[in-house]
């Protein structure tokens, strides 16, 4: 309990510079570009107009409305592959700040994470006008997307202290994640529905045992097909999801100190 107190505490008292380091690194992606925030519009449209081509037209997918339906599972993969992948070296690529200045390492991912979230917060907006446009039903179940991010942003934040600490200790994690996460990529169901395409055990396990995919397929649900989300699966993956953070604390909290020495 002391750890999570601690880290409560350190997360209200450093908030304010999390926020701000997160729209320094919003404006410097854009500082030198002519076409400045627009680029966060056009990137993830570009990524969601070649899949679509890809997997209705050139591999022929009849799902309704499967554009909307491959912009959202990118949207939620994107958050997830860049909170993944981004905290891997996150302590050694700000080496300059935590050998200098004393601030909790997992307030380098908090930060990276509000950006992160506001490129998600574009890409849903974005998927939301293209439902609109595509004619989906806007039902009340939308709202049940807030849990549901909650549990992936969990998950998420707590995976990524882990690797943030064992990203200094090893070399090779960063390309052994790179790795991961392509391979679950591939089986996340962002351009295939998994409970219509898969049976069995095999769509238990790619659906049940695999996070992203069953935010995923949640956030489906609730925006395209007006249903209720699984709320024994949202329970699930929440205590998981804190039991993982709770992990990554204790371990930030313990090895605080010898970073700087590692590094």
């Amino acid at each position: 309990m002391r750890n999570i107190k601690l880290f409560l505490e350190n997360i209200k008292k450093y908030n304010k510079y999390a926020i701000r380091s997160a729209i320094a690194e919003l404006k410097s992606e854009v500082a030198d570009s002519h076409l400045n925030w627009l680029w966060w519009i056009i990137e993830p449209l570009c990524f969601m107009l070649i899949y679509t081509f890809i997997f209705s037209v050139v591999f022929t997918n009849n799902t309704p409305y499967f554009a909307s339906f491959v912009f959202i599972g990118l949207s939620a993969w994107e958050f997830f592959n860049r909170m993944i992948s981004g905290s891997v070296k996150l302590i050694t690529n700000n080496r300059g700040l935590v050998t200098k200045v004393y601030i909790p390492k997992y307030i380098l991912l908090l930060s990276k994470s509000y950006t992160y979230l506001f490129k998600m917060f574009i890409s849903l907006v974005i998927a939301f006008i293209l439902m609109a446009f595509q004619g989906v039903p806007i039902t009340l179940y939308i709202f049940f997307i807030i849990p549901i991010i909650i549990i992936l942003y969990i998950l998420s934040f707590g995976i990524g202290m882990i690797l943030m600490h064992y990203g200094v200790l090893f070399n090779d994690l960063a390309n052994l994640t790179k790795i991961g996460l392509r391979m679950i990529f591939y089986l996340s169901g962002i351009f295939y529905n998994i409970r219509e395409r898969l049976d069995g055990t095999l769509q238990f396990v790619l659906l049940r045992a695999n996070p992203i995919a069953f935010c995923m397929d949640e956030l489906r649900k609730v925006m395209l097909e007006a249903q209720l989300p699984s709320f024994e699966g949202l329970l699930f993956w929440l205590i998981i999801g804190v039991i993982i953070c709770i992990i990554g604390i204790r371990i930030i909290h313990k090895n605080e100190n010898s970073y700087a020495k590692v590094i």
